[in-house]
């Protein structure tokens, strides 16, 4: 069945700092917490890293000359913090003017600029500090938003604060699969206060600077599946949503921590690093939330890792995450359930009410096996029939009520996957990482008659 989006909709894609840029060491940029986790052994498959990744920072006119080809409204890359203020010291005006270039490019070739101020590279001297287990790092990230506004602010209006604060947060300081590859319970829960306080901080200083400014938050939502009707798959149906969710949807829409927040870590922290306004400099009024989706979340109770809850970390919750029989797999080992985005947006709309502000679905894509024919082309079909569907469960949501104005596919190119290498790949344009050649997909041309007709067939 056909679907018609609004005129108005916007339909673009999105990229990150680290993911594409490389020349990691010129123009005055200093290491991030993923330079430093990538060259560390055993962390990235194959030891692979970001140093080169897609050389955007040498090949970005090549790369917008291709959105524009694509019929991109709209753009969304972040900017890396490492290259704008990198330290204590002055702003590095070579970083700023890499942007600068991005920028003006971007606007020329009639594509809205949106800019994402942390998509996760927090400068290592920042880290060696205590990273965001500090408040401190709340407050620098404050001056860096101001700088980046105040100087990109008279092109830019679009602005996200962080991307995906979970991550950041559990997967970089409790789990360990991200950088800085922290395993702690009261560091990963500090660190995801902290980010809640910077994101507030930052929206501030970004309305100071651009008054015109639209300023959200992104966040990577779960959308909780219930199990069985045990109470214990109940209970960990109620953790994963706390988790995955509500420590941070609720602390940006409602100004709060649940309740049953401290019930369930009380015994790895005491919360003392809450200090009073805080919650109130967190819920800041939005212009939008941007949502990101790929894979429904299906809980089940299991034991935890670590018997003593003293010595949990912050995501030891005793939770595992169902995958069916038989059930579609993309190359990132996530099932595929697009009818579990709708559910996430109704619920949203449900949960918070007049309180939510328009949503941009700001990630949504899918890692396929990309197979290289010998004429060069890419015929990824899956690509095609996941972004497909989601779009429709986006449509279908709208159909519900929720005020959605906009889808940001991931991801304009492939790219540097973070602990997984370069192997899983998720863009529209495939590129050889040999010679870095771009090649445009068979989804490439889908979604260039998607966004030229504004209809998903």
């Amino acid at each position: 069945m056909t679907v018609q989006f609004p005129a108005e909709f916007t339909f673009g894609a999105a990229t990150a700092s680290y993911q594409i840029e490389g020349a990691v060491a010129e123009d005055g940029r200093r290491p991030s917490i993923w330079d430093t986790y990538s060259h560390t052994p055993g962390r990235v498959a194959r030891g692979e890293n970001g140093d080169v990744a897609c050389d955007h920072y040498h090949r970005f006119g090549e790369d917008v000359a291709l959105m524009k080809q694509l019929g991109l409204d709209s753009y969304r890359f972040s900017l890396a913090w490492p290259r704008i203020k990198p330290d204590d010291g002055p702003v590095n005006a070579a970083g700023l003017a890499f942007y600068d270039k991005l920028v003006d490019e971007l606007l020329a070739a009639g594509i809205e600029p949106a800019a994402t101020l942390y998509h996760w590279d927090l400068p290592q001297t920042l880290e060696d500090r205590g990273g965001w287990r500090e408040r401190d790092t709340a407050e620098r990230f404050a001056e860096y938003a101001a700088v980046a506004a105040g100087h990109l602010g008279d092109r830019v209006k679009k602005w996200i604060t962080l991307n995906e604060p979970f991550c950041s947060s559990i997967l970089g300081y409790a789990d360990g699969v991200h950088a800085p590859g922290a395993q702690e319970g009261e560091g990963a829960l500090k660190a995801a206060h902290h980010l809640m306080l910077a994101h507030g901080l930052a929206t501030q200083q970004v309305r100071s600077a651009v008054p015109d400014a639209q300023v959200g938050i992104t966040l990577n939502l779960a959308s909780v599946q219930q199990v069985s009707d045990s109470p214990a798959d109940a209970e960990a149906a109620r953790r994963n949503l706390l988790i995955g969710n509500l420590i941070f949807t609720d602390p940006v829409l409602a100004g709060t921590y649940p309740d049953h927040a401290r019930e369930v870590w009380a015994p790895i922290t005491d919360f003392s690093f809450i200090q009073d306004g805080d919650l109130a400099t967190s819920h800041q009024p939005l212009d939008f939330l941007g949502v990101n989706f790929y894979f429904p979340s299906r809980p089940k109770a299991v034991a935890h890792n670590e018997p003593d809850p003293a010595k949990r970390v912050a995501s030891d919750l005793g939770v595992e995450s169902v995958v069916h029989d038989g059930e579609y797999l993309t190359e990132m080992g996530w099932p595929v359930d697009a009818g579990a985005f709708t559910d996430l947006l109704t619920w949203l709309q449900d949960a918070y009410g007049d309180a939510l502000p328009p949503i941009y679905i700001t990630e949504n894509g899918i890692a396929c096996p990309d197979v290289v024919r010998e004429d060069g082309s890419v015929d990824d079909q899956d690509r095609i029939r996941y972004v497909g569907d989601h779009l429709k469960a986006v449509k279908a949501a709208m159909d519900k009520g929720v005020d959605i104005r906009g889808y940001y596919l991931w991801s304009l190119m492939d790219n540097f996957e973070w602990a997984r290498g370069y192997q899983p790949r998720f863009g529209l344009v495939h590129v050889d990482y040999d010679t870095l050649k771009r090649t445009p997909k068979a989804s490439f041309d889908w979604y260039r008659n998607v966004s030229a007709t504004h209809e998903v067939p």
